[in-house]
């Protein structure tokens, strides 16, 4: 699985999520590292990294600033799943390591 130069939007999130189906990632990867940029909706700048395995799972960590002005950090575990359109589906499990340090889940889907 191949993340470089894809973009993605969210389909669903948990509540004390702060991502909207405004908010666009742009993912870019060089050989197991994963870089990303995002922003929209309720998030001014939002950077992520992480390591993609072999079945194309990605460990990541996240650091975003809100529209409040609050800087936010977190850890995300995301299970892709391919679609019979060709498309990235990103089933994830996060967790904030910042404010109320509360988790959920959420999906993302290739645009």
């Amino acid at each position: 699985m191949n993340y470089d130069q894809k973009f993605f939007r969210v389909s669903s999130n948990a509540n004390n999520g702060e991502i909207t189906t405004d908010t666009i990632f742009k993912y870019n990867q060089l050989g197991d590292i994963l870089m990303g940029e995002y922003s929209g909706g309720m998030i001014n700048r939002g950077q992520l990294i992480g390591k993609v395995d072999a079945d194309g799972n990605i460990n990541m960590r996240y650091q975003q600033i809100n529209t409040k002005g609050e800087l936010m950090t977190g850890e995300c575990q995301s299970r892709p799943e391919l679609l019979p359109n060709g498309k990235i589906r990103l089933h994830e499990k996060w967790q904030w390591t910042s404010g109320d340090y509360s988790s959920g889940t959420s999906i993302l889907e290739e645009i």
